[in-house]
């Protein structure tokens, strides 16, 4: 697996993870890292690419959920505690505003539906239409 980081200039600089190759047990820990990595970095608003990534493990799934969480932390909202975003996930009102996913392979979206991950991350299939999201 190799992971390319880039940005995009939206609304808001937008940090790209493009990973290459299966996002699973094997490597989660170096997709992990590279996240990691742009987040000490600055990097406040993250778009994961999976258009080269056929599939995405419970190990990818967990160190995605990690990434959350560290933005999360980073953008306390006010008027939102941690409580209130696991009410709006269960209710289908929180969206992330800070981590998106675009071009999940058919494996990988019901990974994420099957899972509850597109309960509060929003999926694209379109590059240009998951960088104007944020």
């Amino acid at each position: 697996m190799e992971i390319k980081v880039s940005t995009q200039n939206g609304r808001v600089p937008i940090t790209i993870l493009h990973v290459d190759g299966s996002l699973d047990s094997a490597n989660y820990n170096l997709f992990q890292t590279k996240a990691d990595e742009a987040i000490k970095g600055g990097a406040r608003y993250i778009l994961v690419d999976l258009s080269h990534s056929p599939y995405v493990s419970s190990g990818g799934l967990r160190a995605i959920h990690h990434i959350f969480e560290e933005l999360n932390a980073i953008h306390p909202d006010a008027t939102l505690n941690n409580e209130d975003i696991k009410k709006g996930i269960y209710n289908g009102t929180y969206k992330s505003p800070y981590l998106k996913v675009v071009n999940l392979s058919e494996k990988s979206e019901y990974v994420f539906k099957t899972t509850g991950f597109d309960m509060y991350l929003e999926s694209f299939d379109d590059m240009k239409k998951a960088i104007a999201s944020f």
